[in-house]
Formats: C-alpha cells, sequence, structure tokens
C-alpha cells in the first residue's frame, strides 16, 4: 500500500435492524444495535483486542528484468562481412572473434598515411659560411705586405718622414685588423642565423613526422578494428539491439589530435564513410554488404539478472539500499522471486502515469512456484512487480487495518473501555496491507472495534 494515512476503511454490510417497532425506536434514540433483533443475525459490529505482531509496510512498483550487461556491436567501416565466425545463440567469452569486415577503404587509407608517414621522415641539414681558408690566406698576405711596409720606411733617411712613414704602416694594419674582426663577426651571425633556421625547419619537421604517424596510428587501428571481438561475455544475438553501450571502433580522440590537413581522410575512414557500401539489414551473412556505425548484432551477458523498478516519489523516501522484495512475474504466474535493492537513482523521471518517480535498481534471484518448486530463470525484458518491504516492525502493537478510520486530519481507532466505545486518535507506524502498527494512542490488551466501524459513535453501548 501507498505509505500514508489510509482512508476511512469500514468492513462488512450494513444490515437493516427496523425487524420490528421496538428495533426501529431503538435506532430512532441512537443506541448502537450489535445484532438483530431476532438474535439470529450475525453480528455487524466486531471488536478485539490489540495484540503485538510483525508487520511488514510494502511498496508495489512496476519493473522489467534487465541482463547484467549487454553490448551493442557495430561496423567499424564501410565494406562488407568477409567472415563470420559465430552463430546466432552462441555464447562467447571476451575478446571472442565475432566476424570481419573486408574495407578496401580502410586499406587504401592506411597505404596513404604510411606513404605520407615516410615522406615526413627526412631532416632538414643546412650548411653555414666557412670562410676559415680564405681568411688564413688572406691575413699571411696582409702580414707580409705589412712588414715590407715596415722595412721600406725604416730606410728613410730623415727621422721625422720615416716616423711619419711607420705610423700610416700602424694605423694601415690598425683598419685591416678592425675590418677582418667585421667580417668575422658577419660571418658568424650568418652562420647563428642558418644554424636556427636548421633547427626551425627540423622541429617543423618532427612536427609534421608526429602527426603523420598519429594518422598511420589511427588507420591501423581502424584496419585492426575489422576484426571485430566481443566486447563482453555472453550469448550473441544476431539482428537485435543491445540496448547497451556501442562496441564499434570510436577512435575520433585519436582523430582529434590530427592536423587539418590528414584529418579529413581519417574522419572519412573512422566514421565518415558513408557513400559506398550499404546498410546491413536482413540476416547477417558472409557478403552482407555494411556501413560504418550500422548494428550488426548484440552480446548480451544473463550470468545474473537486475530489475528496474519505477517507485512513485510520494514512496520512494522509504526505499533505500538493502531492502528485500519479493517479485513477481507476468511470464510466471503464482511464482515469486527474491530480490533486494542496489541503489536509487538521484535523478527522476516521467512515470508511466504521468507523475514523478524514480528508477530503483535491485538484484534478482532465484524463486519458487506455487508448489514449491523451483522456479524458472527470467529473461530479460520480462515485465514484474516488486513489492519493496520498506518497512519491517517486529513485536509492534498493531491492529488491523479495518480497525484504523480518518478523522479530520488525524488517524483514529474505536476504543472500547467498559462496553462504551470512544474515538481514540492514533499515530500510525507501519502499514501492513491487513495489519497496521500503532505507535501512540492504544497499547497490547486495549479492546477496539475491528469491523463495521462505520455503525459506530462516540459514547456508544458496545458489550
Amino acid at each position: 500500500m501507498a505509505r500514508g494515512a489510509p482512508e476511512q476503511t469500514y468492513d462488512g454490510p450494513v444490515i437493516s435492524l427496523s425487524r420490528s417497532a421496538s428495533c426501529l425506536a431503538v435506532c430512532v434514540l441512537g443506541v448502537g444495535v450489535l445484532t438483530s433483533c431476532s438474535g439470529t443475525e450475525q453480528p455487524t459490529i466486531e471488536v478485539a483486542s490489540v495484540a503485538s505482531a510483525t508487520v511488514v509496510e510494502v511498496v508495489d512498483a512496476p519493473a522489467t528484468v534487465t541482463a547484467n550487461a549487454s553490448a551493442q556491436v557495430t561496423s567499424p567501416a564501410t565494406g562488407d562481412v568477409r567472415s563470420l565466425r559465430v552463430k546466432d545463440g552462441q555464447r562467447v567469452r571476451e575478446g571472442r572473434v565475432l566476424l570481419v569486415i573486408s574495407s578496401p577503404e580502410a586499406q587504401r587509407t592506411l597505404a596513404q598515411t604510411q606513404q605520407a608517414a615516410a615522406a615526413a621522415s627526412t631532416s632538414v641539414d643546412i650548411n653555414g659560411i666557412d670562410v676559415s681558408s680564405t681568411q688564413s690566406q688572406a691575413d699571411a698576405s696582409a702580414r707580409r705586405a705589412f712588414a715590407q711596409a715596415r722595412r721600406a720606411a725604416q730606410q728613410i733617411p730623415d727621422p721625422t718622414l720615416r716616423a711619419q712613414a711607420l705610423s700610416q704602416v700602424d694605423q694601415a694594419e690598425a683598419q685591416y685588423e678592425a675590418a677582418q674582426a667585421s667580417a668575422s663577426s658577419a660571418v658568424d651571425q650568418i652562420n647563428r642565423g642558418v644554424d636556427n633556421l636548421e633547427t626551425a625547419l627540423n622541429a617543423l619537421t618532427a612536427a609534421q613526422r608526429t602527426q603523420a604517424d598519429l594518422a598511420v596510428q589511427a588507420a591501423q587501428s581502424a584496419v585492426d578494428a575489422l576484426t571485430v571481438r566481443a566486447p563482453i561475455a555472453g550469448t550473441v544475438v544476431f539482428g537485435a539491439s543491445a540496448g547497451g553501450s556501442s562496441s564499434s571502433s570510436d577512435l575520433g580522440g585519436l582523430v582529434d589530435q590530427l592536423p587539418d590537413s590528414i584529418s579529413g581522410q581519417a574522419g572519412a575512414l573512422l566514421g565518415g564513410g558513408s557513400t559506398g557500401g550499404g546498410s546491413t539489414t536482413g540476416t547477417l551473412e558472409v557478403g552482407s554488404p555494411v556501413s560504418s556505425g550500422d548494428p550488426l548484432l548484440a552480446v548480451t551477458d544473463v550470468s545474473t539478472l537486475s530489475l528496474t523498478a519505477e517507485v512513485d516519489e510520494t514512496d520512494v523516501l522509504l526505499v533505500e539500499p538493502g531492502v528485500d522484495a519479493d517479485v513477481e512475474l507476468d511470464a510466471v504466474p503464482g511464482a515469486s522471486y527474491r530480490a533486494t535493492v542496489r541503489n536509487v537513482d538521484l535523478n527522476p523521471t516521467t512515470s508511466g502515469r504521468g507523475g514523478v518517480g524514480y528508477v530503483v535498481r535491485l538484484d534478482l534471484f532465484g524463486g519458487t512456484t506455487v508448489d514449491g518448486g523451483v522456479a524458472p530463470k527470467p529473461r530479460p525484458g520480462m515485465s514484474a512487480v516488486a513489492s519493496l518491504k520498506v518497512l519491517t516492525a517486529k513485536d509492534a502493537v498493531a491492529v488491523p487495518a479495518a480497525a484504523v478510520f480518518r478523522d479530520g486530519d488525524r488517524d483514529a481507532v474505536w476504543l472500547v473501555e467498559g462496553g462504551v466505545a470512544r474515538k481514540q486518535d492514533v499515530t500510525l507506524g507501519a502499514q501492513g496491507e491487513d495489519e497496521i502498527q500503532i505507535t501512540e494512542g492504544v497499547v497490547i490488551g486495549d479492546t477496539v472495534v475491528v469491523r463495521g466501524a462505520d455503525q459506530v459513535r462516540d459514547g456508544q453501548d458496545v458489550p
């Protein structure tokens, strides 16, 4: 039952008591009648003592059986099925080869990227300017010329003229050395520039090589993916959407690292090859044309089963991990399965009734049939109802559910003391289908009306 105070519940038929004039008079006077005047009718009002019981509050939720894991396998490229290594319904382990796709486009793209990578592997080597030999020869000639000039100047008899001539030789030599130093500096600057240019060109070439290698890796991965393997262990199902994660070769992250000049080729290879080849239709078989992204088959792991239940927002706060549940399947009438809540989704969903609900996931275990036998193992997708035991009160003060009625904004029972009924407000705890826990208002041993509460008035005699 849904959590909350129950609506006014009155069991038992309302039997006419006007069998004689005396009975009618009693009714007009408002005196409670417990039996018919003839004494042969069954009582319409029943009382019972408040007792101790275990009360289990249950929240019923529609549910669906789900597999442990399920993956849809899609085509990694455009081409056709070259070989098929499994059969429909066959159990496979993770990594088992399922089929091989033939894709000339993928092979062609791999060859192109390999050629581009080979062309990008050449390094740059630029020779600088080497004037050391010429400079040595010029320096030797200059030294000889300056030596000869000095010897000639020293032969001048006039001291003043001799000094002037030697000074001019010294100035000329100094000018030569300055010019030589300037020329050497210029050559050094040129060579440094050449070195920097060579370094820059080699860095650019290295970057191009890296990009080309990435393109080769992407193309090689695409070719390797043509051998399609099982993403998980499970049972192969042809022509079925698994509703799970796709296992196609998703190399988009690698393509994103490539430069614009070559990313187009890799992108067309890995995901954009919609031209050429056809869509997978009908039964999967050798020679079937496929396009990139086409669903090929599904692999479903049913080694363990789960339940996905939908709980209304009015009840979800009572559901916690570890709560046990009894499960009934539409496909196995009368059988009862066991389940335990694993987790409750944080985000809401729109329920089938238009309200707000929350998905609750449960581990599903074995079940028993009506005659006590072992219930058959469910299949994914089967419909079920999960009865979640959200609250269990052991040794609780309990009354039948029919004893509790709503009076204004309070819950109440008819408490009988000394043969007189009076209304007693109560506080409810766990609310089971047949019994309700009372946490305040009555105690074990008290007498309450448990049938025909609609016929009782405050102060009425109830023997």
